[in-house]
């Protein structure tokens, strides 16, 4: 054990609860219970860390469901790291669409390159070297040294913060709680040496499937007797009241030439969903622009919105048809109109596609 590691450790005692049979419980209850997960390792298979790690960069802000065919899809396109280390950048970003947090699909390109080129293939079985690698931080460096190196770890997510919250009746509001959860679940998870891996994922699945953040299933829960929360489980964990979402304004450009095609750029690496195709698009702004882009002819305001949501806020954006036939730049193309449906491209421009079909 790592001299940090047993600073966690002692820094992290659990003031009350039974962490054996805390463990005992929910690890009994794993094995009976556990779903068939595609990246999951069937009992007594040792994990296959690239499965891991991919798995955990797509699950990041993403439900299971909607991750299950993007990661089959990965998998049967580039089946080792190697093979997507090789990839085309763009053939990467083009299966992401649609998964949302475009940074995570350039900084997973970014890792697969280092892990082939300076790794031979293999992942660093421990966090400190884990973290050195582009867009795994520290819950993902926890997360793949356990489930993928059955590495003692400590595994915090939206689940298990809720089963913490629960588990020791702490009414404290999120975010501020974070810190106290986290050291909570770390004076559990620390100690557990024999199946680290098996433990960070019991806690997860028990949060997902039982400890859920409306009609938890108490009396199916395997550590129910211990629970301090039991009576109040519905209301924790508390959390500070949302502020309202900011909203940004601008417009969208359905493009085309006299072929009927419609022009679409790859957006630039600073930008939000950078690195992907869309429409050209404005600024966004606070309120709506009234500069449009002036190389477009002929342009027509359709009356018709694009709304999305992004994390931190909300957009709305005007869709504008022009016509353009002068020379376009190195970062757009024509696309021919029966190719839309296969063009991977965010959900914001499909939207809009879907308007304009």
């Amino acid at each position: 054990m790592t001299g940090n590691m047993a600073a966690r450790k002692e820094n992290n005692k659990q003031e009350d609860g039974d962490v054996n049979n805390f463990r005992k419980n929910i690890l009994g209850w794993y094995d009976k219970n556990a779903r068939v997960m595609p990246w999951r390792a069937p009992k007594g298979v040792k994990p296959n860390p690239y499965w891991v790690w991919l798995s955990e960069v797509m699950l990041q802000q993403t439900t299971v469901v909607t991750v299950k065919p993007y990661f089959e899809k990965f998998i049967k396109r580039w089946p080792t790291v190697h093979d997507l280390a090789v990839a085309n950048n763009e053939d990467v970003m083009h299966e992401w669409a649609g998964l949302g947090y475009y940074a995570r699909a350039r900084n997973l390109h970014k890792c697969a390159q280092i892990v082939s080129r300076e790794h031979d293939g293999m992942f660093p079985d421990n966090q400190e070297e884990l973290t050195q690698l582009p867009g795994i931080g520290d819950y993902s460096s926890n997360s793949i040294a356990a489930i993928a190196f059955n590495k003692p770890a400590n595994v915090v997510d939206g689940n298990v913060e809720r089963v913490m919250a629960r588990y020791f009746a702490i009414e404290e509001p999120l975010p501020k709680s974070k810190k106290r959860l986290k050291e909570l679940s770390g004076s559990i998870a620390w100690d557990e040496v024999q199946r680290p891996g098996d433990y960070a994922q019991s806690v997860m699945e028990l949060g997902a499937t039982i400890c859920t953040p409306k009609s938890p299933k108490c009396l199916l829960c395997p550590i129910n007797s211990g629970c301090k929360g039991r009576e109040i489980a519905e209301t924790l964990p508390k959390k500070e009241p949302k502020k309202a979402k900011p909203q940004k304004y601008g417009h969208v450009y359905w493009v085309t030439n006299k072929s009927g095609a419609i022009l679409f750029e790859r957006r630039d690496e600073s930008q939000m969903m950078g690195g992907m195709l869309g429409l050209p698009t404005t600024e966004w702004l606070e309120k709506t622009p009234k500069v449009k882009i002036s190389r477009f002819s002929k342009q027509k305001d359709m009356k018709t919105k694009v709304k999305h949501s992004f994390t931190h806020f909300d957009l709305h954006l005007d869709i504008i048809t022009a016509q353009f036939d002068g020379k376009i730049t190195n970062n757009e193309q024509w696309i021919d109109p029966g190719a839309l449906d296969a063009l991977g491209v965010p959900t914001l421009f499909k939207k809009a596609v879907k308007l304009m079909k």
